[in-house]
């Protein structure tokens, strides 16, 4: 596997080895020793999928305190613009984001770890999305900036946003708390 730094401290772009021949392929999507090396600290404790259609805008999410997730993000079916922005005070990136394309083709992972709120948006006709997190989900712990915050500037990639009740009431970037440290 190949692992890329990107220009946000911390944030990794894993390029699995894929084997292809006439049947089709195959790849180690998940190796405890490998990705150990690359997560640190950090262990997978749950996995997640989500479904979606285009235009659907997830995000931007994270939780705090003993339930802050890494996660290992990656595209099973179909096509997403994946973003993590860094809300770690004091970093020389903080309110910086990063964004990658994440799909079925390129079979892409994306290592976020805890400091970042995470979002992504459906680019294809619909999309199955694989999330492995470092700590369980907690609702008393889950926090959420506005996805589309002018401060932030997100480009999501799409015409026309399909954005969750919950999602289009989340805080401003200016007013999350100081949760994270650099």
């Amino acid at each position: 596997m190949k692992i890329n730094k990107v220009n946000i401290d911390g944030l990794l772009v894993i390029e699995p080895k894929v084997f292809y021949d006439n049947r089709g392929f195959f790849y180690e999507a998940f190796n405890h020793e490998n990705y150990s090396k690359i997560t640190k600290k950090y262990t997978f404790v749950q996995d997640n999928l989500s479904k979606s259609t285009y235009g659907t805008v997830r995000g931007l999410h994270y939780q705090v305190g003993e339930f802050a997730q890494g996660k290992l993000v990656q595209v099973i079916i179909g096509k997403v613009l994946d973003v993590a922005v860094d809300i770690r005070f004091g970093s020389p990136t903080f309110g910086k984001y990063f964004s990658v394309e994440l799909s079925e083709e390129n079979k892409k992972q994306f290592w976020i770890p805890p400091g970042f709120a995470h979002g992504f948006s459906v680019l294809s006709n619909e999309a199955i999305f694989a999330y492995k997190c470092t700590a369980q989900y907690n609702k008393e712990s889950e926090r959420a900036i506005i996805y589309n915050d002018s401060e932030l500037a997100i480009n999501w990639g799409v015409e026309k946003e399909i954005v969750s009740d919950k999602d289009l009431i989340a805080n401003k970037f200016s007013q999350i708390e100081k949760d994270f440290f650099y």
